[in-house]
């Protein structure tokens, strides 16, 4: 019998925000420090946009 997870523990950070936001996860779900280029990433995925692109909340 496997003890394999369906979810590999290890995956990059694009891959675990895109993950995130298909699974319902909220974005404040990050496990990554702030300020860190894999935070960054993972927002990056979460909301489908580079960052650089990305348009901060209004109001």
């Amino acid at each position: 019998m496997s003890d394999a997870s369906p979810t590999p523990p290890n995956d990059d950070p694009l891959t675990e925000g895109a993950r995130a936001r298909a699974h319902g996860r909220p974005k404040d779900a990050c496990p990554y420090p702030a300020d860190s280029p894999e935070r960054a990433a993972w927002l990056e995925a979460y909301d489908g946009l580079p960052a650089a692109t990305a348009v901060p909340p209004g109001p």
